[in-house]
């Protein structure tokens, strides 16, 4: 066995966490004293596997540049005190990134972020990523979505508040394209209706396309995602919400067969 002090480290990392009061002196040393260890135990595992020289299996040598790439983010962060860029924060998922939602039960959520339209109650995903984007600036691409799975001119969207930038509204006016963004500016002289309209288009956006979000989650298992691999995850996300499709338009095939009948 390598000698290492490993028991001891994990013995003073159990008592520092156990302080209520942990001063920054100690943390700094705790931290410095864990980088150090997880380094010696890299190289003399290295030291291990080339004295054997055997062949180890491919998920051996992918988890062992994850936890490398993990020692080099860890030790920017400590010498800079900045956060690095693709941080990770899961050995077994290490494409997950930590998304800064600013909500009140959950500021920090993980897992895959997805940008998803909706037509006439049936919903697609125009993007999907791990990373966190500004999904406000996919406006135009998910007008153009829209308009190649229709084969019609978009002419009514409602959208969120952070889809309302000055780029996409000079793009939903120059396409004639009506929505639910707040006014900027003097009133027009239409104003009585297009407020009725743009009430009208954000009732149906929090009914319809918020409450799918919910319903995709509770019913579909979207909030119990158990894939172990990025693929999976992506697949089990698409499944989710393509069955909630499936079932909706089955229903209206059924209560169309039954006015009919």
């Amino acid at each position: 066995m390598p000698r290492c002090k490993y028991i001891k480290w994990q013995q003073r990392y159990w008592n520092y966490s156990r302080k209520r009061r942990k001063p920054k002196k100690e943390r700094v040393a705790i931290t410095r004293g864990l980088l150090k260890l997880l380094q010696k135990l890299l190289e003399e595992l290295a030291t291990i596997t080339q004295q054997l020289n055997a062949s180890m299996p491919e998920k051996y040598y992918r988890q062992y540049a994850i936890i490398e790439k993990v020692l080099a983010q860890q030790n920017f962060k400590f010498t800079t005190g900045q956060s690095p860029e693709d941080r990770i924060v899961s050995l077994s998922k290490s494409y997950i990134r930590p998304i800064v939602r600013g909500k009140e039960t959950k500021a920090v959520e993980f897992g895959a972020k997805v940008n998803k339209i909706q037509i006439n109650g049936i919903s697609f995903i125009e993007h999907i990523s791990f990373d966190a984007f500004n999904e406000g600036t996919h406006f135009k691409s998910s007008v153009h979505l829209a308009q190649s799975l229709t084969h019609t001119k978009a002419k009514i969207v409602g959208a969120d508040a952070i889809y309302a930038t000055n780029a996409n509204r000079r793009f939903a006016s120059s396409n004639n394209i009506r929505t639910d963004f707040v006014r900027k500016g003097r009133a027009g002289k239409h104003e009585h209706q297009r407020k009725q309209l743009a009430a009208q288009i954000k009732k149906e956006r929090a009914t319809r396309l918020e409450g799918s979000f919910g319903k995709d989650k509770q019913h579909y298992y979207l909030n119990r995602i158990k894939a172990r691999t990025k693929d999976t995850e992506i697949l089990w996300i698409f499944m989710g919400i393509h069955v909630g499709n499936a079932l909706e338009i089955g229903r209206r095939m059924q209560n169309k067969a039954f006015k009919a009948a």
